[in-house]
């Protein structure tokens, strides 16, 4: 591993035990979280993403292309904590995750557009390494791929939303807050990698 990969995954790790606390604080109320525990789970992020970076690079002896998709999977894992952490800001805000399906799409869809730019960032000068200046063609086609997936992200996320329980109590409010999210990001992750890619990103990923 790289010092540059090195930097790269703590700094990717730091962010996902800074932005865990806000979705604990959303939707655990009750949970008693003192700052020794909010700490311990920062640390636990912290030191967990350069291990599973080395774990991906021993095995990427055997298949070259898993440290690069362990790459853009924890690129990823940080997009869906912002994804997520930026939807429960906005619920937070509003004063109740009891909210109706065309506010849950806007927020869904505010939310996914602050992680598919730090995705953009990521995956060009980190996962991918594309060196050329950013120029409209490659802009405008992360973002065609992008837009794709992000009808993957919000209409799973909100069709799995009308599935879920009702109302104002404990269990809608984790199936509004963290359940559907986590299935939209689901549903479009593999798509993305592909389109990234072999196609916005193709220049640098075949080198």
């Amino acid at each position: 591993m790289s010092r540059r990969d090195l930097k790269a995954i703590l700094i990717i790790g730091a962010g996902i035990g800074v932005l865990i606390q806000p979705i604990l604080a959303n939707n655990f109320p009750n949970l008693h979280v003192d700052l020794s525990f909010r700490f311990g789970i920062f640390i636990f992020f912290l030191a967990l993403a350069p291990f599973a970076l080395w774990i991906a690079q021993i095995f990427s002896r055997w298949w070259k292309g898993i440290y690069q998709f362990s790459q853009f999977a924890a690129v990823g894992t940080l997009n869906s904590f912002i994804d997520v952490g930026v939807f429960n800001l906005e619920t937070f805000f509003y004063g109740s995750s009891f909210i109706g399906t065309g506010l849950f799409a806007l927020f869904k869809g505010i939310s996914f557009l602050f992680a598919t730019t730090n995705s953009f960032v990521w995956n060009k000068y980190w996962t991918f390494s594309a060196r050329q200046k950013t120029n409209a063609g490659e802009l405008g086609g992360f973002y065609g791929i992008a837009a794709l997936g992000w009808v993957l992200n919000v209409g799973v996320a909100t069709f799995v939303k009308t599935l879920g329980p009702a109302g104002a109590a404990h269990d809608a409010r984790l199936w509004t807050n963290i359940v559907a999210p986590l299935a939209g990001i689901a549903a479009s992750f593999v798509w993305n990698f592909i389109g990234y890619k072999y196609f916005v990103f193709k220049k640098s990923a075949t080198a």
